[in-house]
């Protein structure tokens, strides 16, 4: 698999607090992969060394293969969580500036603004001052002033912040197209939810350490407990009901179905098929529900941090 960024044991320190502990992490071209960790982990503090804000006290960062250099600034867009627009200057004119900013011909940048003001119909922003807009306005700007330039990463810092749903989704959307056309993606949230829908690789720093990184999928393979939502109906519900525990181990049911007569979660062991439970479940009542429970990021986020 070739990687877009690598980060090798990279540790920084503020004083006496170590931001980052040799934390290490490869970014696969053509991949959204999610920097996940709560408050103050570290995750700020890698994504500021990736855009040489600031320097590491250890290690290195690759980029496409080389060593990270200044000169690579115009191959990343960092969209902050703090947003760093001029509230007094003009929409068009601070979207042009910081095109520019990134090696863009004055010309060019013209174009694509065109293309992306018209795209996310909001032409008729071009002569308002940022401090005119709303927050979820603003974004849109800054996140055109990310992507404008084509760069080969894009890191985007709680991207949704300040969006209402609708246009969260439209951003996710452009997001999504941005990776199929080429661009590799760092996506840091709390929001697990948009990890689900959006993160092919995940790594997870807490307390200046990375604790878990890989494919999503495979993580969640690691994470399952071969767990089953069941929903039976019988006319001998405490019979089933007693069958089933003395087979299977019977788990608190959270789950929300319209037919509740039985309603367990229940959980088998290695030597057990699915097939074998659903042909015992079948044998004994009407089976209206039946899905593995599979864990989902927060719950994995939830698991892993409170277990470090």
């Amino acid at each position: 698999m070739s990687h877009l960024l690598v980060a090798e044991s990279v540790s920084k320190n503020f004083g006496e607090f170590r931001a980052l502990n040799k934390v290490s992490i490869a970014v696969p071209k053509g991949s959204i992969f999610g920097l996940l960790g709560p408050n103050g982990a570290g995750k700020t503090t890698l994504i500021r060394i990736i855009n040489q804000i600031t320097m590491p006290d250890d290690g290195k960062v690759f980029l496409d293969g080389q060593p990270l250099r200044p000169e690579h600034i115009k191959d990343i867009g960092y969209l902050p969580e703090e947003r760093g627009l001029y509230k007094s200057m003009k929409v068009g004119e601070q979207a042009l500036y910081l095109a520019q900013l990134k090696g863009m011909p004055k010309s060019e940048a013209k174009s694509r603004l065109k293309y992306w003001f018209d795209k996310l119909e909001i032409g008729d922003w071009w002569n308002k001052k940022i401090q005119e807009l709303s927050k979820g306005q603003a974004q849109k700007i800054q996140f055109i002033v990310t992507v404008l330039h084509r760069p080969k990463l894009l890191i985007f810092d709680e991207p949704f912040s300040g969006f209402d749903p609708i246009n969260a989704n439209l951003i996710k959307d452009e997001i999504l197209k941005l990776r199929e056309e080429g661009a590799t993606v760092i996506f840091s949230t709390h929001r697990m939810e948009s990890v689900e829908e959006l993160c092919d690789h995940i790594a997870l720093i807490h307390k200046s350490n990375k604790i878990l990184d890989g494919k999503l999928n495979d993580i969640k393979y690691k994470f399952k407990t071969n767990t089953f939502e069941v929903g039976l109906q019988s006319i001998n519900s405490q019979e089933v009901l007693s069958d089933i525990k003395k087979s299977f181990e019977v788990l608190p049911a959270t789950f929300k179905n319209l037919h509740d007569d039985i309603k367990l979660n229940i959980k088998i062991d290695d030597k057990t098929s699915p097939n074998d439970l659903l042909s015992f479940l079948t044998s004994k009542a009407e089976v209206h529900h039946f899905v593995e429970v599979i864990p989902t990021a927060n719950d994995i986020f939830i698991q892993t941090v409170q277990s470090n």
